[in-house]
This record gives structure tokens, sequence and C-alpha cells, in this order.
């Protein structure tokens, strides 16, 4: 299969970059810079130059292959709708070609189940997780099921981590070791659901291979890690105490994270294990932490 990839360079994407050409296939990644073309040609993929915004671009990407996995994203927290705006019209042009073509289709999401309970992939996109400027982009996503396109949701949870990991992980590390103290919000006990990215590539190239239309699919590995865990492990990393931030004031301490810090978001992929035949196989979160590079300074 030759499949177009955008984010081909990103943290995820360029792990997903590995699993489709390590499994056989070939990859066409989008690419915004010289420097994210380069990191295609390097990889072994076929570079397209373009973006999330240059809509006729990614309309040829998904002409010239045959299938797509989409992974780019807009990380602006300052306007996280626009981010989800701009989402929504690239995944409306590569549908636009897909139409009608049996073609797969595999979009990035958020888990968008309620928060506070135990997501699954049957829940629908909650008006109150989260991940809501994420919401119209799924529900896009699925409506091409109905058009004769093999389109299939993949939502990740709030930390994907591994080596190089650039998300709310070392974030949070890097506020710690700024202020010199492991901070949680309350007892720490809202959860965190997880995944390892290689774990979580080779679910885009299974999705890919063979997931029917109109799934929802949870890259699981750890169901949900209380906060408290992450900041004493981080504590024990730097070596700084660990302390309790009151709720009013975890913007007061962790800025714009303050609200990713309270986030209870605990989820399931049984179903999609039952589905594909996937199984997480990397280190969890936890241990992964444990293991010191995300403690490295260059």
């Amino acid at each position: 299969m030759r499949v177009f990839v955008t984010g081909a360079t990103g943290f995820i994407g360029s792990a997903v970059t590995r699993e489709l050409l390590d499994a056989g296939h070939e990859v066409l990644g989008l690419a915004r810079s010289d420097r994210s073309a380069e990191a295609v040609k390097a990889a072994g993929a076929e570079v397209h130059r373009g973006d999330l915004n240059d809509l006729d671009s990614l309309r040829r990407g998904a002409e010239a292959t045959d299938g797509v996995a989409h992974l780019a994203f807009i990380h602006d927290f300052t306007n996280l709708p626009a981010s989800g705006e701009a989402d929504l019209r690239a995944i409306e042009a590569i549908g636009e070609v897909l139409d009608g073509t049996g073609k797969p289709l595999v979009v990035t999401s958020g888990l968008l189940t309620a928060p506070g309970r135990l997501g699954t992939e049957e829940d629908p996109a909650d008006p109150d997780s989260p991940g809501k400027h994420r919401h119209a982009s799924e529900f896009a996503t699925l409506a091409l099921a109905e058009r004769g396109v093999r389109a299939s949701v993949l939502r990740l949870p709030p930390s994907v981590h591994g080596e190089g990991d650039i998300g709310f992980v070392p974030m949070f590390i890097d506020a710690a070791r700024a202020k010199g103290v492991s901070a949680m919000v309350g007892d720490g006990g809202n959860h965190w659901a997880a995944v390892h990215r290689l774990d979580a590539a080779r679910l885009y190239r299974l999705a890919l291979e063979t997931a029917p239309a109109g799934v929802r699919l949870h890259a699981i590995g750890d169901e949900g890690v209380p906060f408290r865990e992450i900041a004493e492990t981080i504590g024990r990393g730097l070596e700084v105490p660990v302390v309790s931030v009151p709720p009013e004031q975890a913007t007061d301490h962790f800025g714009w994270l303050g609200r990713f810090a309270t986030v209870d978001m605990r989820a399931s992929g049984a179903l999609t294990e039952k589905l594909l035949g996937w199984r997480p196989e990397q280190p969890a979160l936890l241990p992964d932490l444990e293991a010191g590079h995300y403690f490295r300074t260059a």
C-alpha cells in the first residue's frame, strides 16, 4: 500500500512512517519545510510538499496514494478552536478525493469521552471532554464512512510517551525543574490514560490495513495513571519535593498547563484490541519515566 501521511515527521508521525516502511508499505510524507522534507527523505519515504492550510496539496497527496493517515495538527494552545477548524477543513479536502473509493483514511483524535469515568470506543464525542475542539473532525470522519471511504478515528490519550516526547509530560517536567517542586492538583487522584508511541504507531498501521469503516479506535496502554504517581515519579527523577496545589491555584502554578493537570481521563482499548488483534507491547508510562531519558539535559 502507498500511504499519504500528514504529520510524517512529528513525534508520533515519524514512528508511523517507520512502522509502515518496515511493514513493506510505501510512504508519501507531507512536509511543510526544507527541514521536514529532509527528515522524510532520511526515513526512506517520498516527500510531498504542503501543509494543512494548503488544501490542494492535501488533495493531491490523497489522489496519489492508496490510503491516508492524518496525524498533522496545529497545536496552538492559545486558539484551539481555530486549530480544530483547520483540521476539519483538511479532513474535508482529503474526503473529497477519497469519496466512493473504498480507500482507508485514519484520522487522529483525542479522547473525546466524558471525563471522570472509563471511556470506551462505543462512546460518541462528549461536549464536556477536554478535546472538544476535535469534535467536528471526528464527526466528519465517521460521516465519510457513509460515502464509500474506509474511514476510522484513532483516539490518542493525554500522554503518548517515549524517547523524544515533546508533549505534556516533558512540559510538566520542565515546570518542576523551573519551580523546584513537582506539583499535583489537590490529592492528584485524577487519572491520565497513556500509550507508548511505538504501540500507537502499530495501531495506525493495523487500522490502515484492516479496520472496517466507521469505527472509533482507542490507543490505550495505561487505562488511567493517577496524576499523583506521575508527579511523584517526576519528583524522584529530578530529586525535588512533591507538593499539592489547591485547585484554585492550578493556573497560578502551572499557567495554561493547569487545565491539563486536573484532567481525569480514563479509557479502555479493549474493543480495539479485540477488533484488530492489537496489544500494547512497549513500557507503560511510569516505567518509561523511570527509565531516565525524560530527565536528561543537553
